[in-house]
């Protein structure tokens, strides 16, 4: 395999945050030596979420084996993790803002066709769904755990099942068609065909899609790691990859 030098676009705030939350793993379980010492494990962990590259891609260009670079991997997206925000917090967060914005994103897998309950009928493909939430900036505040692809007509059903979202901020959750909630927090616009809907309908719900596509800006800076573009890893492992990917996202705009 070539190897060659290359880069990646972030800040060395994301590096130096990750280096010290492995360093503080290392002393609590109180290891002597690695073959990676805690920046250059940071480096090759950041390079993984960041640009997508694969187990032996990585374990080339940083001189180790396969099977050390995914235990590496592993070790740091449970760190990252762990410190990712809560629902509850994120809804605190939201307390000051004038309302936040909750909607799904398909996130790609690698499954063939038997795979049924990862199929989405909206895309036409397998994935996982993750719903987010958004401020009225369009920056991320919340990620959600996997759940398996769906169509978009049962995605607002079934979103409760897999997390309670209570409203956020003092104009509510601005969410889709079908979104359940609690009634004043949870504000949909009016359901029905173009046609069938009053003229003050019809602009109530052109002001609610102007105000919801800024949630667009918190999915592509997810998907801007470039792991979330098509993961090929266990689906048990998607939750806390996004979650890690939500951490190092937070820790390098705040």
């Amino acid at each position: 395999m070539l190897v060659y030098p290359a880069g990646v676009d972030l800040s060395t705030s994301a590096l130096r945050f990750l280096a010290r939350e492995l360093t503080a793993r290392r002393l609590a379980q109180g290891t002597r030596w690695r073959r990676l010492a805690a920046g250059r494990q940071a480096l090759l962990v950041l390079a993984h979420l960041r640009c997508g590259h694969t187990y032996a891609q990585l374990a080339a260009g940083f001189g180790v084996g396969t099977t050390t670079a995914y235990r590496y991997i592993a070790e740091a997206v449970d760190i990252l993790a762990a410190l990712a925000p809560t629902l509850a917090e994120a809804v605190r967060t939201a307390s000051g803002k004038a309302f936040v914005i909750l909607d799904g994103t398909l996130l790609p897998i690698d499954r063939i066709a038997a795979d049924r309950p990862f199929y989405s009928g909206q895309h036409k493909k397998h994935g996982m769904n993750v719903q987010v939430i958004a401020d009225p900036a369009g920056r991320l505040l919340w990620a959600s755990p996997r759940a398996a692809g769906i169509c978009p007509r049962h995605q607002g059903r079934a979103n409760p099942r897999h997390h309670r979202c209570p409203g956020g901020g003092r104009g509510g959750l601005l969410g889709r068609q079908g979104l359940p909630g609690r009634r004043g927090t949870v504000r949909a616009p009016y359901w029905g065909r173009w046609e069938t809907l009053s003229p003050g309908q019809r602009a109530v719900n052109c002001s609610h899609a102007k105000i919801r596509a800024l949630v667009e800006q918190a999915m592509a800076t997810l998907k801007t790691w470039r792991l979330m573009r098509k993961l090929r890893c266990s689906t048990s492992r998607i939750t806390s990859l996004v979650q890690a990917v939500l951490t190092l996202h937070l820790t390098c705009t705040n």
